[in-house]
């Protein structure tokens, strides 16, 4: 039976990062090799002339995922592509990936060699080796957990605490498409319990439903930044929306921000459904999610490297802690951003 301590704070009021930032605020670092631990994308590990990337990620059937929509073998693509998202947002490159996996008998293995063909095709679209993992029995449905091991440069990693007053606030690709593709899985899903003879309603939307299935990590990113010379002064990917995303930076960097949300990038298709679902787009950019793009920072001086990519899109820039985190609407008023995306412990 479970000891309850005397004082009880419920998860929900601290959320993901409150727990974390509770459990791991007095982790001491003792190896000199251990350069970087909680706090950003991945922990930085020296290795002579490389540093070591290395993040974990878990994802719960009924938590992350929903295998009545959610193919087996895209599951386990998306939860490859998530891990090497993080080894990108430290401007690395993932190289090897160890797999963890705990399951009932009510998947056969056919079922789980479909998972693993997902994995193994993510791992060699990004040229990534697994190389180990565990698997074990669950009571409580599929459960995935990934440790990715990148490397970069020596001392060339980008964290999310480097922002300084005057750079530039960079955002890739378009946001909100996750969300609302996860918006369409989720009525058809409804549609389906009532009616199960009826036919999914998807045409037309395969770009948000990709977005939601079978997200790409921005390798391409990284690597067109180095192309032309920019290392980012601070960056991040954007799992759990724009605007939590955003605060990680300029807490970490102890900086303020304006954010301009008629420059936030959002596709058609994704404006469309977001407004025929009755959702606002711009809180879907904002507070979606699973968007995999990479956020960052760069000086002024390097705008022009920068500024006809069609890759990328300058949304805002970074002011002095005293100004807040804000966003100018389109309309011209000053609101405070607030993490509203993903939180773990909302509903058991």
């Amino acid at each position: 039976m479970l000891q309850q301590p005397a004082n009880k704070t419920e998860l929900k009021k601290l959320g993901e990062f409150g727990l974390i930032h509770t459990l791991t605020d007095n982790i001491k670092l003792v190896n000199a090799s251990s350069k970087l631990g909680v706090g950003d994308d991945a922990a930085i590990i020296n290795q002579g002339d490389k540093d070591l990337l290395v993040s974990t990620d878990m994802l719960l059937e009924g938590v992350h995922f929903d295998l009545t929509y959610v193919p087996l073998k895209h599951l386990g693509y998306k939860a490859a592509i998530v891990n090497f998202s993080d080894i990108y947002a430290m401007n690395g490159h993932p190289k090897q990936l160890t797999v963890g996996l705990a399951c009932s008998n009510r998947f056969p293995v056919e079922a789980l060699e479909q998972l693993y063909e997902g994995i193994q095709m993510a791992c060699t679209a990004y040229g990534v080796d697994i190389v180990g993992g565990d698997t074990t029995s669950s009571r409580a449905g599929l459960i995935l957990s990934f440790t990715i091991i990148g490397e970069v440069e020596k001392d060339k990693a980008v964290k999310r605490s480097g922002a300084k007053v005057g750079d530039l606030l960079v955002v890739s690709g378009d946001l909100g498409g996750a969300y609302v593709g996860l918006q369409l899985l989720e009525r058809e899903k409804s549609v389906f319990m009532d009616h199960p003879d009826a036919q999914p309603d998807l045409e037309g939307n395969d770009y948000i439903l990709e977005r939601q299935l079978k997200p790409e990590a921005r390798k391409d990113i990284v690597e067109y930044l180095a192309e032309i010379s920019i290392r980012p002064s601070s960056m991040i990917d954007i799992s759990d929306g724009l605007s939590s995303e955003i605060l990680h930076i300029c807490n970490q960097s102890k900086t303020g921000c304006r954010l301009y949300e008629e420059k936030i990038p959002i596709d058609s298709t994704t404006y469309n459904m977001a407004r025929e679902f009755g959702l606002d787009p711009t809180v879907c950019a904002l507070s979606g999610g699973e968007d995999y793009e990479l956020l960052f920072t760069i000086a002024q001086s390097e705008f022009d490297k920068i500024k006809n990519s069609p890759l990328l899109t300058v949304i805002g820039h970074i002011t002095d802690s005293s100004e807040g985190v804000q966003m100018v609407d389109k309309s011209g008023g000053i609101h405070p951003i607030v993490a509203q995306g993903w939180s773990s412990f909302e509903e058991e």
